[in-house]
């Protein structure tokens, strides 16, 4: 079953939007099999509800007041495939060229926060990326991979 996961800052990532609760959170997601439901515990107090779509990782973090502050997605891994595509503006972040998809962005408007190259982020939107894998994959002139191996979109004011 193929899957299109629409990044929508700063509203969340269809179908979990930022301040749902957990029950809604979990509900939202069942749709696309049995979420696992991490936290909280004493030493760390954010819940996660975390599914696997066809290798592409989502995870739905609540991090205060158990409602729902960011979600976070990542890459299947070197040489594997899958039919989860997770978009931002029509294009597949992790197989798009992260360059590209941080052009794009700035071409929209948004500030680009490239100070560091290996986590680039989006401020007041809030995108953050990551480029950093241990695997083999394919890297740009600089040593970096080229395509992101994760995304995380929170509100205006995620911290």
């Amino acid at each position: 079953m193929a899957i299109d996961l629409v990044l929508d800052p700063p509203r969340g990532v269809a179908p979990v939007r930022f301040g749902m609760t957990l029950d809604e959170a979990v509900a939202a997601v069942s749709g696309w099999g049995q979420p696992k439901v991490i936290g909280p515990y004493a030493h760390m107090p954010s819940i996660t509800v975390s599914i696997d779509l066809d290798r592409v990782g989502f995870q739905a973090l609540l991090e205060r007041d158990e409602r729902v502050t960011a979600v976070e997605l990542w890459w299947p891994g070197e040489g594997r495939v899958s039919t989860t595509r997770v978009l931002l503006d029509g294009n597949d972040v992790f197989t798009t060229p992260a360059d590209e998809i941080l052009e794009r962005a700035a071409a929209r408007g948004w500030t680009v926060d490239a100070s560091n190259p290996a986590r680039p982020f989006i401020p007041g939107v809030t995108l953050a990326f990551t480029r950093e894998t241990s695997q083999e994959a394919p890297r740009d002139r600089h040593g970096l991979p080229t395509y992101f191996t994760s995304v995380l979109v929170g509100n205006e004011n995620y911290k």
